[in-house]
């Protein structure tokens, strides 16, 4: 598990994001046990009630289930929600911002095509 990181987001989201990543990059596949809303308490030093909560919002998106009295699993086909959703996300943050803001300095699709090719190269 990797350490939060405390940017001024609140701690339940970050505990989700954390599961995601662990999906993305396979550190969690399909059907695995996730750790306990206990033990993501002990690790990150936090009430066990902020971990279920990120824990839960994952369950609410069909990215994880419960099987009662075992604990949380990944769901299967939790990986490519998971991506998708972080597309979406990616999209409207990052893509959308970028397009607006070439539009304010006069920036062409074609320009700004250019650009995303040569930052590919570094």
């Amino acid at each position: 598990m990797k350490h939060l990181i405390d940017d001024g987001r609140p701690i339940f989201i970050q505990i989700a994001e954390r599961i995601e990543d662990d999906i993305i990059e396979g550190g969690l596949s399909e059907e695995a046990q996730v750790p306990s809303t206990n033990q993501f308490a002990t690790f990150y030093k936090i009430n066990p009630a902020t971990a279920a909560k990120g824990v839960n919002l994952l369950v609410d998106e069909g990215i994880l289930y419960k099987k009662r009295g075992i604990g949380m699993f990944v769901a299967n086909g939790a990986r490519t929600k998971v991506m998708e959703k972080r597309k979406e996300l990616f999209f409207e943050q990052y893509i959308i911002t970028m397009m607006q803001e070439a539009e304010k300095l006069g920036i062409t699709a074609d320009q700004l095509t250019d650009m995303i090719r040569r930052g590919d190269k570094k």
